[in-house]
């Protein structure tokens, strides 16, 4: 199980630490997952670099993990590349791949890092292959590894390298890319690798800003889904496509030790920040158990 980071981050284990990293005067370490979709609204971006920046000044280390998907694909189209995809996730030949290095680990991730420094916070982008930062391997598809291409999943993370950063006060943008021990770049799934970077960096919270208000049910945002109701709504068809994907990742972060985690409107101007700051907020709190204290679904505050 990972290990929280309280306080002058010892290592005890982060739910015993839980009701401590409530106190939003405690340094947490967290990883902030923004969607792709959220880096084509200049808008959305520099509200997200705004509150990126403030929560670092008040002593918090970030780990930023950015997606792309609508961006890449759009790019794969303009230069006549077809996108094709399994159980969401996209089917990456070579060719593909390379277009993801240069969309995922060139273009967005610098968008990203330079919105966070145009606000007075030093970031920097990185990509898998910058100090072995991000280790992956190929995905395992219907019992065939690389059945999927470049498509990879997360197995390390150079935290003593991503720490460094942090003591420079440097914020750690990071794309959506693992490096393989073959020295190929793997596509790994934007919101699988946040929550496994959770978990190798023993982040106390796991805040996944995204294109929607949070889980919906219907028009309404659920104030809160407990790790055993997601497969209701998964039957029910009350979720699908990303938002699954994204609910099968909180699952990882929350079963690792992750104390908190939460997907919210990624345009709420305050969104992150209430997020980060207790459980009161913005979108849907996503936990182990259902709150004893929830009388049931709702819109969210």
């Amino acid at each position: 199980m990972a290990q929280g980071t309280c306080g002058a981050r010892k290592n005890v284990p982060a739910r015993v630490c839980a009701q401590q990293v409530l106190d939003e005067s405690v340094p947490m370490r967290m990883v902030v997952k923004i969607a792709g979709a959220l880096l084509d609204d200049a808008e959305a971006v520099r509200l997200l670099a705004r509150q990126i920046a403030q929560l670092t000044h008040e002593g918090h280390e970030l780990l930023v993990v950015h997606g792309g998907g609508k961006i890449f694909t759009a790019t794969l189209k303009r230069m006549g590349i077809e996108s094709r995809f399994v159980n969401g996730l996209r089917v990456t030949d070579r060719e593909t791949r390379d277009v993801a290095m240069m969309v995922l680990g060139g273009l967005l991730n610098k968008r990203m890092a330079g919105a966070i420094s145009a606000e007075g916070q030093p970031a920097i982008g990185l990509c898998a292959s910058d100090a072995g930062c991000f280790l992956a391997e190929p995905m395992m598809y219907e019992e065939v590894v690389g059945a999927l291409g470049f498509v990879g999943y997360l197995t390390g993370v150079n935290l003593e390298f991503i720490e460094s950063l942090w003591r420079a006060g440097i914020v750690p943008v990071a794309s959506c890319l693992g490096l393989g021990a073959d020295g190929e770049l793997y596509n790994i799934n934007a919101d699988h690798m946040a929550a496994a970077c959770a978990e190798y960096v023993h982040a106390d919270r796991l805040i996944f800003m995204t294109d929607v208000a949070g889980v919906l049910d219907g028009k309404k945002v659920l104030k809160a889904v407990s790790s055993e109701e997601i497969e209701n709504l998964i039957r029910q068809n009350k979720v699908s496509g990303g938002m699954i994907l994204k609910l099968e990742a909180c699952k990882r972060a929350l079963s690792a030790g992750v104390s908190q985690v939460r997907i919210v409107g990624g345009n709420n101007e305050n969104g992150l920040l209430s997020a980060a700051n207790g459980q009161k907020g913005p979108g849907t709190r996503v936990t182990t158990s259902y709150p004893s204290t929830a009388t049931g679904a709702g819109v969210g505050h």
